[in-house]
């Protein structure tokens, strides 16, 4: 079967499963929302999955994940799980207020804290806050050109939704865990949103991880909208099975003097796609937008990302960084749009990638469309191996040819981990790449990266200035 066809019959299939239970999807939703589903349906039901006909889907083929036969939840199942020990974090000293998602559906108790924050289910928060939903959600989405998008937003049941009141900085970190335990073959819709007002604060966590390796489809969209002069420290860290299949759209609306960072560290999935969307809309905005992936065995990810400068006196900065080995391929787009009006733009975008093997590939491909005159702008892309000559002057001062090899690795890696602004979050992210990198990309018994949880240390010194 190609393909089309199986495209076709997984779309056809959602199509009579949204036409038999649209009172169900619908229930509960007020005129606006149920409208935006019909729309979405429409758009999806036009177009269908993405496919390698389409020039962003030309090196991502979404058929082998979708050639089976789907589960879709529409209340949650039963589960044979400890929730408090697989949601339990495994981050030392890393005080978070933690919010559980099992299968999609928002496991924990909505609530509206003293200072004004809400962190609530998005069903619940539909009900129960529907001048801030009606307000937000379906606004910075775009189902009219991203198929898994309107298709998230016709079948989507639950979700998180967060909303930080105007002059609020929250202290402790919110920590999304997205875990997928169904025992059978499940097709879920996550949908979030996220609202900071004018100069408040947040850090924010999502963790997308597989408990069991049953194939799963998970096509989650989050909206982020940042009113003026907010802050927000974002993390993706994705760790799925090798059968499972992560669709991650994310669309950031920034306004004027707000200040973003947001990290993508995909370190294991069969099949990884982040589709991330910044419009910077007020001035004094700014853009952080990092990425590292880790990928071997025949895994793919694919990393679109497409920056909208909107208005004049906005920066943006851009880094993605890869590592694959074995038959792992990967897809860097990365598209830089610079509007008219949008003068004294400063925007920076770079893709750097380092394949293991002779079988690994990456497609890269950073753009900038420029439209002022007033602008300083630059994008790059690298695709090698590892630096001979380094490796060379590391095994001339006693360290071992694998051990130089993953050292060096480590090294490429760890210019994106440095950036994570939580001290315990960040340490856990190095100890995850040093161990990932042991691992699977390269094992060796006498490493010298050892993981913390080691009680050995091997001590070296070395000039990282010369690597």
């Amino acid at each position: 079967m190609d393909e089309t066809n199986i495209q076709s019959n997984t779309a056809e299939k959602l199509q009579a499963f949204f036409k038999k239970n649209k009172g169900v999807l619908t229930s509960g939703d007020p005129p606006y929302l149920v409208q935006l589903r019909n729309q979405a349906f429409a758009q999806f039901n036009e177009r269908g999955f993405p496919h390698t006909r389409l020039e962003k889907w030309r090196n991502t083929d979404l058929s082998r994940i979708l050639d089976h036969d789907f589960h879709f939840p529409l209340k949650p199942s039963p589960l044979d799980v400890d929730l408090d020990e697989v949601f339990r974090c495994e981050v030392p000293d890393f005080n978070t207020r933690l919010i559980p998602q099992m299968n999609g559906w928002f496991m924990g108790s909505g609530e509206k804290l003293p200072n004004g924050v809400i962190i609530s289910s998005m069903a619940e928060a539909i009900k129960k806050y529907p001048e801030l939903i009606e307000k937000h959600f379906g606004h910075y989405a775009d189902i009219k050109n991203e198929n898994l998008t309107a298709l998230n937003t016709a079948f989507f049941r639950d979700g998180v939704f967060i909303y930080v009141p105007d002059n609020i900085r929250m202290e402790q970190p919110v920590q999304m865990v997205d875990l997928v335990n169904s025992g059978r073959t499940i097709f879920i819709q996550v949908r979030n949103l996220i609202v900071l007002g004018k100069n408040s604060s947040m850090s924010l966590v999502q963790c997308d991880d597989s408990i069991d390796n049953n194939v799963g489809f998970n096509n989650t969209v989050t909206e982020v909208y940042m009113d003026e002069n907010s802050t927000l420290d974002h993390y993706k860290l994705q760790n799925k099975n090798n059968e499972s299949a992560l669709t991650n759209s994310t669309y950031f609306h920034l306004e004027k003097g707000a200040n973003l960072s947001t990290n993508a560290i995909s370190l294991n999935g069969g099949l990884i796609r982040n589709e991330t969307q910044v419009r910077l809309n007020g001035s004094n905005s700014h853009a952080d937008v990092l990425g590292l992936y880790l990928m071997d065995h025949e895994q793919h990810i694919d990393n679109q990302v497409f920056i909208d400068h909107a208005v004049p006196h906005c920066t943006s900065n851009e880094l993605f960084k890869g590592i694959l080995d074995d038959h792992a391929s990967g897809v860097f787009n990365g598209h830089i749009l610079v509007r008219p009006d949008a003068q004294q733009t400063n925007a920076y975008q770079n893709n750097k990638n380092i394949l293991i093997s002779d079988k690994a590939v990456i497609d890269t491909k950073p753009f900038l469309e420029i439209y002022a005159d007033d602008v300083k702008c630059s994008h790059g892309a690298t695709v090698g191996q590892l630096d001979e000559d380094a490796r060379f002057y590391l095994q001339s001062r006693g360290i071992g040819r694998d051990n130089a090899q993953m050292l060096l690795m480590y090294a490429f890696a760890a210019d994106i981990v440095d950036k994570i602004a939580i001290p315990q979050l960040r340490n856990r992210i190095d100890d995850l790449v040093k161990k990932r990198l042991r691992g699977e990309l390269s094992s060796c018994e006498q490493c010298v990266l050892h993981c913390n949880s080691k009680e050995q240390k091997v001590a070296f010194e070395i000039d990282m200035s010369r690597i």
